[in-house]
Protein backbone atom coordinates (compact mmCIF):
# COMPACT_ATOMS: atom_id res chain seq x y z
CA UNK A 1 0.00 0.00 0.00
CA UNK A 2 2.90 2.20 0.77
CA UNK A 3 4.18 1.84 -2.62
CA UNK A 4 0.98 2.40 -4.36
CA UNK A 5 0.28 5.49 -2.64
CA UNK A 6 3.66 7.24 -3.17
CA UNK A 7 2.99 6.39 -6.58
CA UNK A 8 0.00 8.28 -6.76
CA UNK A 9 1.70 11.15 -4.64
CA UNK A 10 4.52 11.20 -7.61
CA UNK A 11 1.73 11.25 -10.07
CA UNK A 12 0.05 14.24 -8.43
CA UNK A 13 2.59 16.60 -7.87
CA UNK A 14 4.22 15.43 -11.10
CA UNK A 15 1.02 16.88 -13.42
CA UNK A 16 0.80 20.37 -11.16
CA UNK A 17 4.33 20.88 -11.80
CA UNK A 18 3.57 19.89 -15.52
CA UNK A 19 0.54 22.37 -15.49
CA UNK A 20 2.14 25.14 -13.21
CA UNK A 21 5.18 24.92 -15.73
CA UNK A 22 3.37 25.29 -19.14
CA UNK A 23 1.68 28.23 -17.82
CA UNK A 24 5.36 30.29 -16.32
CA UNK A 25 6.78 28.93 -20.11
CA UNK A 26 4.06 30.29 -22.12
CA UNK A 27 3.77 33.40 -20.39
CA UNK A 28 7.37 33.92 -20.84
CA UNK A 29 7.48 32.94 -23.80
CA UNK A 30 4.45 34.58 -25.25
CA UNK A 31 5.03 38.18 -23.23
CA UNK A 32 9.05 37.68 -25.11
CA UNK A 33 7.38 37.25 -28.46
CA UNK A 34 5.41 40.26 -28.05
CA UNK A 35 8.23 42.51 -26.79
CA UNK A 36 9.97 41.63 -29.99
CA UNK A 37 6.91 42.10 -32.09
CA UNK A 38 5.58 45.65 -31.37
CA UNK A 39 4.91 48.09 -33.76
CA UNK A 40 7.55 51.00 -32.49
CA UNK A 41 7.19 53.60 -35.60
CA UNK A 42 5.53 56.86 -34.54
CA UNK A 43 3.99 55.19 -31.64
CA UNK A 44 1.27 57.59 -29.21
CA UNK A 45 3.15 59.73 -26.99
CA UNK A 46 3.93 57.83 -23.89
CA UNK A 47 3.97 54.71 -25.81
CA UNK A 48 7.00 52.52 -26.50
CA UNK A 49 4.53 50.70 -29.32
CA UNK A 50 1.51 48.46 -30.08
CA UNK A 51 0.10 45.39 -31.56
CA UNK A 52 -2.92 44.34 -33.32
CA UNK A 53 -3.41 40.54 -33.07
CA UNK A 54 -6.07 38.12 -33.87
CA UNK A 55 -6.73 34.63 -31.73
CA UNK A 56 -9.72 32.83 -30.98
CA UNK A 57 -11.86 34.43 -32.57
CA UNK A 58 -11.46 37.77 -31.79
CA UNK A 59 -9.03 40.76 -32.69
CA UNK A 60 -6.62 42.48 -29.46
CA UNK A 61 -5.20 45.45 -29.58
CA UNK A 62 -2.33 45.61 -26.82
CA UNK A 63 -0.26 48.78 -26.03
CA UNK A 64 3.17 48.95 -24.53
CA UNK A 65 3.82 52.04 -22.44
CA UNK A 66 7.33 53.33 -22.31
CA UNK A 67 7.35 53.19 -18.37
CA UNK A 68 3.73 53.43 -17.26
CA UNK A 69 0.37 55.06 -18.09
CA UNK A 70 -0.60 58.48 -15.82
CA UNK A 71 -2.47 56.80 -13.75
CA UNK A 72 -3.12 53.25 -13.11
CA UNK A 73 -5.88 51.05 -14.16
CA UNK A 74 -8.68 49.29 -11.92
CA UNK A 75 -7.78 46.04 -12.72
CA UNK A 76 -3.59 44.84 -13.38
CA UNK A 77 -2.80 41.45 -14.20
CA UNK A 78 0.13 40.06 -12.20
CA UNK A 79 2.39 37.50 -13.40
CA UNK A 80 3.87 35.40 -10.43
CA UNK A 81 2.27 32.60 -9.21
CA UNK A 82 3.11 30.49 -11.87
CA UNK A 83 6.28 30.46 -11.22
CA UNK A 84 6.44 30.28 -7.53
CA UNK A 85 3.56 27.04 -8.16
CA UNK A 86 6.17 25.64 -10.52
CA UNK A 87 8.93 25.80 -8.28
CA UNK A 88 7.63 24.85 -5.57
CA UNK A 89 6.10 21.65 -7.22
CA UNK A 90 9.61 20.71 -8.71
CA UNK A 91 11.02 21.07 -4.88
CA UNK A 92 8.53 18.71 -3.54
CA UNK A 93 8.75 16.14 -6.54
CA UNK A 94 12.33 16.01 -5.49
CA UNK A 95 11.54 15.33 -2.02
CA UNK A 96 9.18 12.39 -2.96
CA UNK A 97 11.43 11.10 -5.61
CA UNK A 98 14.86 11.70 -4.70
CA UNK A 99 14.90 12.92 -1.02
CA UNK A 100 12.39 9.97 0.35
CA UNK A 101 14.99 6.95 -0.59
CA UNK A 102 18.63 8.72 -1.42
CA UNK A 103 20.26 5.48 -0.86
CA UNK A 104 18.22 4.37 -4.19
CA UNK A 105 17.41 7.20 -6.17
CA UNK A 106 19.79 9.97 -5.26
CA UNK A 107 22.93 8.61 -4.48
CA UNK A 108 25.50 7.01 -6.98
CA UNK A 109 25.39 3.50 -6.85
CA UNK A 110 29.67 2.49 -5.54
CA UNK A 111 29.75 6.00 -3.61
CA UNK A 112 30.03 6.53 -0.15
CA UNK A 113 27.89 9.58 1.10
CA UNK A 114 25.60 9.60 3.69
CA UNK A 115 22.26 10.08 2.58
CA UNK A 116 21.80 13.45 4.61
CA UNK A 117 24.72 15.48 3.37
CA UNK A 118 23.79 13.89 -0.11
CA UNK A 119 20.49 15.56 0.34
CA UNK A 120 22.26 18.82 1.89
CA UNK A 121 24.18 18.77 -1.00
CA UNK A 122 20.95 19.07 -3.39
CA UNK A 123 19.60 21.72 -1.71
CA UNK A 124 22.28 23.38 -0.99
CA UNK A 125 23.91 23.86 -4.36
CA UNK A 126 20.58 25.14 -5.38
CA UNK A 127 20.73 28.34 -2.94
CA UNK A 128 24.58 28.81 -4.01
CA UNK A 129 23.54 28.22 -7.46
CA UNK A 130 20.97 31.62 -7.58
CA UNK A 131 23.68 33.63 -5.40
CA UNK A 132 26.35 33.06 -7.84
CA UNK A 133 24.34 34.02 -10.50
CA UNK A 134 22.99 36.83 -8.74
CA UNK A 135 26.40 38.10 -7.74
CA UNK A 136 27.30 37.68 -11.43
CA UNK A 137 24.77 39.90 -13.09
CA UNK A 138 24.99 42.57 -10.51
CA UNK A 139 28.85 42.64 -11.24
CA UNK A 140 30.58 44.31 -14.43
CA UNK A 141 30.12 41.19 -16.39
CA UNK A 142 26.63 41.75 -16.23
CA UNK A 143 26.82 44.48 -18.81
CA UNK A 144 28.44 41.83 -21.46
CA UNK A 145 25.71 39.83 -21.92
CA UNK A 146 27.46 37.39 -24.45
CA UNK A 147 30.32 36.87 -21.67
CA UNK A 148 27.58 36.41 -18.85
CA UNK A 149 26.14 33.45 -20.86
CA UNK A 150 29.28 31.61 -21.39
CA UNK A 151 30.58 32.03 -18.01
CA UNK A 152 26.85 30.46 -16.21
CA UNK A 153 26.81 28.11 -19.54
CA UNK A 154 30.30 26.59 -18.00
CA UNK A 155 29.56 27.02 -14.17
CA UNK A 156 26.33 24.77 -14.94
CA UNK A 157 27.63 22.48 -16.80
CA UNK A 158 30.92 22.19 -13.73
CA UNK A 159 28.03 21.54 -11.79
CA UNK A 160 26.51 18.94 -13.89
CA UNK A 161 30.57 17.04 -13.96
CA UNK A 162 30.52 17.76 -10.23
CA UNK A 163 27.08 15.78 -9.31
CA UNK A 164 27.59 12.91 -11.76
CA UNK A 165 30.38 11.99 -8.86
CA UNK A 166 28.28 11.58 -6.25
CA UNK A 167 24.69 11.46 -7.69
CA UNK A 168 23.07 8.38 -9.96
CA UNK A 169 22.86 9.92 -13.80
CA UNK A 170 18.85 10.92 -13.16
CA UNK A 171 19.09 12.85 -10.30
CA UNK A 172 22.74 14.81 -11.75
CA UNK A 173 20.57 16.00 -14.27
CA UNK A 174 17.97 16.87 -12.06
CA UNK A 175 19.76 18.59 -9.87
CA UNK A 176 20.94 20.86 -12.52
CA UNK A 177 17.51 21.60 -13.63
CA UNK A 178 16.78 22.34 -9.79
CA UNK A 179 19.43 25.47 -9.99
CA UNK A 180 17.96 26.62 -13.22
CA UNK A 181 14.45 26.43 -11.78
CA UNK A 182 16.10 27.98 -8.35
CA UNK A 183 17.70 30.78 -10.77
CA UNK A 184 14.92 31.36 -12.65
CA UNK A 185 12.18 31.88 -9.86
CA UNK A 186 14.13 33.72 -7.87
CA UNK A 187 14.78 36.36 -10.69
CA UNK A 188 10.66 36.51 -10.71
CA UNK A 189 10.64 37.09 -6.43
CA UNK A 190 13.77 39.28 -6.44
CA UNK A 191 14.08 41.12 -9.42
CA UNK A 192 11.26 41.17 -11.66
CA UNK A 193 8.10 41.97 -9.03
CA UNK A 194 10.17 44.51 -6.67
CA UNK A 195 10.76 46.56 -10.11
CA UNK A 196 6.72 46.37 -11.21
CA UNK A 197 5.78 46.86 -7.48
CA UNK A 198 8.16 49.86 -7.80
CA UNK A 199 6.76 51.08 -10.37
CA UNK A 200 3.10 50.49 -9.85
CA UNK A 201 3.94 52.64 -6.82
CA UNK A 202 5.33 55.57 -8.36
CA UNK A 203 2.56 55.92 -10.31
CA UNK A 204 0.45 55.98 -7.33
CA UNK A 205 2.45 58.54 -5.69
CA UNK A 206 2.67 60.79 -8.34
CA UNK A 207 6.69 60.23 -8.50
CA UNK A 208 8.29 59.61 -11.84
CA UNK A 209 9.50 55.88 -12.10
CA UNK A 210 12.86 54.46 -11.94
CA UNK A 211 14.15 52.84 -15.65
CA UNK A 212 16.83 51.10 -14.30
CA UNK A 213 14.18 48.92 -12.61
CA UNK A 214 12.21 48.45 -15.09
CA UNK A 215 15.26 47.36 -17.59
CA UNK A 216 16.67 45.35 -14.95
CA UNK A 217 13.21 43.08 -14.65
CA UNK A 218 13.24 42.96 -18.52
CA UNK A 219 17.02 41.51 -18.50
CA UNK A 220 15.89 38.91 -15.84
CA UNK A 221 12.90 37.67 -17.62
CA UNK A 222 15.09 37.87 -21.14
CA UNK A 223 18.09 34.99 -19.04
CA UNK A 224 14.40 33.29 -17.74
CA UNK A 225 13.18 32.92 -21.60
CA UNK A 226 16.93 31.49 -22.18
CA UNK A 227 16.35 28.99 -19.66
CA UNK A 228 13.14 27.14 -20.75
CA UNK A 229 14.68 25.26 -23.49
CA UNK A 230 17.35 23.12 -21.45
CA UNK A 231 15.15 22.74 -18.25
CA UNK A 232 12.23 21.18 -20.27
CA UNK A 233 14.59 18.87 -22.30
CA UNK A 234 15.92 18.01 -18.14
CA UNK A 235 12.16 17.27 -16.98
CA UNK A 236 11.96 14.77 -19.66
CA UNK A 237 15.21 13.41 -19.66
CA UNK A 238 14.50 10.48 -17.34
CA UNK A 239 12.61 8.97 -20.24
CA UNK A 240 15.97 8.72 -22.23
CA UNK A 241 18.69 7.00 -19.98
CA UNK A 242 21.50 7.21 -23.45
CA UNK A 243 21.70 10.53 -22.25
CA UNK A 244 21.80 10.75 -18.35
CA UNK A 245 23.13 6.77 -17.82
CA UNK A 246 26.54 8.03 -20.18
CA UNK A 247 29.50 7.87 -18.41
CA UNK A 248 29.87 11.53 -20.40
CA UNK A 249 26.37 12.79 -19.17
CA UNK A 250 27.49 15.89 -18.68
CA UNK A 251 29.24 17.12 -22.20
CA UNK A 252 25.70 15.37 -23.24
CA UNK A 253 23.61 18.19 -21.50
CA UNK A 254 26.33 20.64 -22.56
CA UNK A 255 25.68 19.89 -26.08
CA UNK A 256 21.86 19.25 -25.37
CA UNK A 257 21.68 22.78 -23.58
CA UNK A 258 23.91 24.74 -26.35
CA UNK A 259 21.73 23.87 -29.01
CA UNK A 260 18.60 24.67 -27.31
CA UNK A 261 19.86 27.73 -26.34
CA UNK A 262 20.97 28.65 -29.76
CA UNK A 263 17.24 27.76 -31.11
CA UNK A 264 15.75 30.07 -28.73
CA UNK A 265 17.97 32.25 -29.84
CA UNK A 266 17.02 32.40 -33.83
CA UNK A 267 13.19 32.73 -32.13
CA UNK A 268 13.82 35.73 -30.06
CA UNK A 269 15.41 37.55 -33.09
CA UNK A 270 13.98 36.40 -36.30
CA UNK A 271 11.40 39.32 -36.01
CA UNK A 272 14.38 41.27 -37.38
CA UNK A 273 16.40 39.13 -39.57
CA UNK A 274 16.84 35.65 -40.06
CA UNK A 275 20.30 35.83 -39.17
CA UNK A 276 20.48 33.09 -37.02
CA UNK A 277 18.54 30.86 -39.06
CA UNK A 278 21.44 28.00 -39.36
CA UNK A 279 20.68 27.46 -35.92
CA UNK A 280 17.68 25.02 -36.70
CA UNK A 281 19.55 22.67 -39.08
CA UNK A 282 22.72 22.71 -37.02
CA UNK A 283 20.57 21.83 -34.21
CA UNK A 284 19.22 19.20 -36.01
CA UNK A 285 22.92 18.01 -37.22
CA UNK A 286 24.03 18.42 -33.62
CA UNK A 287 21.04 16.05 -32.64
CA UNK A 288 22.08 13.46 -34.81
CA UNK A 289 25.53 13.83 -33.82
CA UNK A 290 24.57 13.08 -30.53
CA UNK A 291 22.82 10.31 -31.26
CA UNK A 292 25.53 8.92 -33.10
CA UNK A 293 28.69 9.11 -30.55
CA UNK A 294 26.05 8.26 -27.25
CA UNK A 295 24.92 4.76 -29.22
CA UNK A 296 26.03 1.71 -27.05
CA UNK A 297 28.86 0.46 -29.57
CA UNK A 298 30.51 3.56 -28.67
CA UNK A 299 30.44 3.68 -25.01
CA UNK A 300 30.08 -0.19 -23.88
CA UNK A 301 31.18 -2.59 -26.26
CA UNK A 302 30.55 -5.96 -25.64
CA UNK A 303 33.68 -7.71 -24.65
CA UNK A 304 35.01 -10.58 -26.47
CA UNK A 305 35.71 -12.18 -23.52
CA UNK A 306 31.82 -12.49 -23.32
CA UNK A 307 31.16 -13.16 -26.45
CA UNK A 308 33.48 -16.50 -26.33
CA UNK A 309 30.97 -17.44 -22.98
CA UNK A 310 28.12 -17.40 -25.43
CA UNK A 311 29.22 -18.73 -28.32
CA UNK A 312 31.06 -21.27 -26.42
CA UNK A 313 34.24 -20.31 -29.11
CA UNK A 314 37.80 -20.05 -28.18
CA UNK A 315 39.16 -15.86 -28.08
CA UNK A 316 40.79 -14.30 -30.88
CA UNK A 317 44.44 -15.61 -31.11
CA UNK A 318 43.82 -18.81 -28.88
CA UNK A 319 43.20 -21.34 -31.44
CA UNK A 320 45.09 -23.83 -29.84
CA UNK A 321 42.79 -23.78 -26.71
CA UNK A 322 39.54 -24.56 -29.15
CA UNK A 323 39.61 -28.27 -27.05
CA UNK A 324 39.11 -26.65 -23.57
CA UNK A 325 35.49 -25.73 -22.78
CA UNK A 326 34.55 -22.20 -22.63
CA UNK A 327 34.15 -21.49 -18.34
CA UNK A 328 31.20 -19.76 -17.70
CA UNK A 329 30.85 -16.16 -16.05
CA UNK A 330 32.14 -16.73 -12.29
CA UNK A 331 28.98 -14.73 -11.22
CA UNK A 332 26.51 -16.64 -13.05
CA UNK A 333 24.02 -17.80 -10.70
CA UNK A 334 23.63 -21.06 -12.89
CA UNK A 335 26.71 -23.03 -14.56
CA UNK A 336 26.81 -23.09 -18.38
CA UNK A 337 24.44 -24.77 -19.87
CA UNK A 338 24.94 -27.73 -22.57
CA UNK A 339 24.49 -25.46 -25.84
CA UNK A 340 21.85 -22.87 -24.86
CA UNK A 341 22.72 -19.51 -22.86
CA UNK A 342 19.27 -18.45 -22.88
CA UNK A 343 19.15 -20.40 -19.31
CA UNK A 344 21.75 -18.42 -17.70
CA UNK A 345 21.08 -15.18 -19.05
CA UNK A 346 17.12 -15.36 -17.78
CA UNK A 347 18.73 -16.35 -14.41
CA UNK A 348 20.43 -13.25 -14.47
CA UNK A 349 17.32 -11.47 -15.34
CA UNK A 350 14.65 -13.16 -12.83
CA UNK A 351 17.12 -12.58 -10.15
CA UNK A 352 18.29 -9.20 -10.57
CA UNK A 353 15.72 -7.43 -12.76
CA UNK A 354 12.03 -9.29 -12.39
CA UNK A 355 11.94 -8.61 -8.80
CA UNK A 356 9.93 -5.20 -10.41
CA UNK A 357 9.72 -5.89 -13.91
CA UNK A 358 7.20 -8.90 -13.34
CA UNK A 359 3.10 -9.07 -13.31
CA UNK A 360 3.62 -9.23 -9.67
CA UNK A 361 7.00 -7.60 -8.41
CA UNK A 362 8.54 -8.69 -5.29
CA UNK A 363 10.13 -5.35 -4.45
CA UNK A 364 7.87 -3.61 -1.96
CA UNK A 365 9.01 -0.10 -4.43
CA UNK A 366 6.10 -1.18 -6.86
CA UNK A 367 2.76 -2.68 -7.04
CA UNK A 368 2.55 -2.89 -10.81
CA UNK A 369 5.71 -3.16 -12.95
CA UNK A 370 7.06 0.09 -13.73
CA UNK A 371 6.08 1.46 -17.54
CA UNK A 372 4.32 -2.35 -17.63
CA UNK A 373 7.25 -3.46 -17.96
CA UNK A 374 7.69 -6.84 -17.56
CA UNK A 375 10.30 -10.03 -18.03
CA UNK A 376 8.14 -12.81 -16.55
CA UNK A 377 8.83 -15.06 -19.71
CA UNK A 378 11.19 -15.85 -22.45
CA UNK A 379 8.93 -14.54 -25.19
CA UNK A 380 9.17 -10.63 -23.23
CA UNK A 381 12.64 -11.32 -22.72
CA UNK A 382 13.38 -11.62 -26.49
CA UNK A 383 11.00 -9.09 -27.26
CA UNK A 384 12.10 -6.46 -24.65
CA UNK A 385 16.09 -7.24 -25.76
CA UNK A 386 17.05 -3.77 -27.15
CA UNK A 387 15.64 -2.17 -24.26
CA UNK A 388 17.27 -4.29 -21.81
CA UNK A 389 20.49 -3.67 -23.53
CA UNK A 390 19.97 -0.30 -23.58
CA UNK A 391 19.01 -0.41 -19.76
CA UNK A 392 21.58 -2.49 -18.36
CA UNK A 393 24.22 -2.77 -21.06
CA UNK A 394 24.77 0.37 -23.08
CA UNK A 395 24.27 2.58 -19.81
CA UNK A 396 23.87 0.92 -16.69
CA UNK A 397 21.21 2.60 -14.97
CA UNK A 398 19.14 -0.83 -14.67
CA UNK A 399 18.31 -2.34 -11.76
CA UNK A 400 17.26 1.44 -10.16
CA UNK A 401 20.50 1.91 -8.00
CA UNK A 402 21.42 -1.21 -8.76
CA UNK A 403 19.43 -2.75 -6.21
CA UNK A 404 19.83 -5.86 -6.92
CA UNK A 405 24.12 -6.11 -7.28
CA UNK A 406 24.06 -6.68 -10.35
CA UNK A 407 27.93 -7.61 -11.48
CA UNK A 408 29.71 -6.38 -14.47
CA UNK A 409 30.29 -10.00 -15.93
CA UNK A 410 26.11 -10.72 -15.77
CA UNK A 411 25.77 -7.35 -17.93
CA UNK A 412 28.63 -8.97 -20.14
CA UNK A 413 27.03 -11.81 -20.40
CA UNK A 414 23.22 -10.46 -21.04
CA UNK A 415 24.81 -7.61 -23.76
CA UNK A 416 26.90 -10.78 -25.49
CA UNK A 417 23.30 -12.68 -25.77
CA UNK A 418 21.55 -10.32 -27.09
CA UNK A 419 24.15 -9.22 -29.59
CA UNK A 420 24.46 -13.02 -30.97
CA UNK A 421 20.59 -12.54 -31.87
CA UNK A 422 18.43 -13.11 -28.35
CA UNK A 423 18.24 -17.01 -29.09
CA UNK A 424 15.90 -18.66 -26.48
CA UNK A 425 16.70 -21.81 -27.39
Amino acid sequence: MEAHLTEWLNLSIRWVHMITGIAWIGASFYFVWLENNLNRVNPKDGLAGDLWAIHGGGIYHLEKYQLAPPQMPENLHWFKWEAYATWLSGVALMLVVYYLNPSLYLVKPGVDLAPAMAIAIGFGSMLVGYMAYHVLCDSALGKRPALLGAVLFVLLIAAAYGFNLIFSGRAAYIHVGAIIGTIMVGNVFFTIMPAQRALVKAIEDHTTPDPALPAKGLLRSRHNNYFTLPVLFIMISNHFPSTYGSQYNWLILAGIAMLAVLVRHYFNTRHNSSTYIWTLPAAALGMVCLAFVTGPSMQNPVPQAAVAVITDTPLAGEADKSAEPAQPVASAPTPATDGGSFAQVNSVIQQRCSVCHSATPSSPMFTAPPAGFMLDTPEQIKAQAAKIHAQSVASQVMPLGNITQMTEQERELIGAWIEQGAHLD
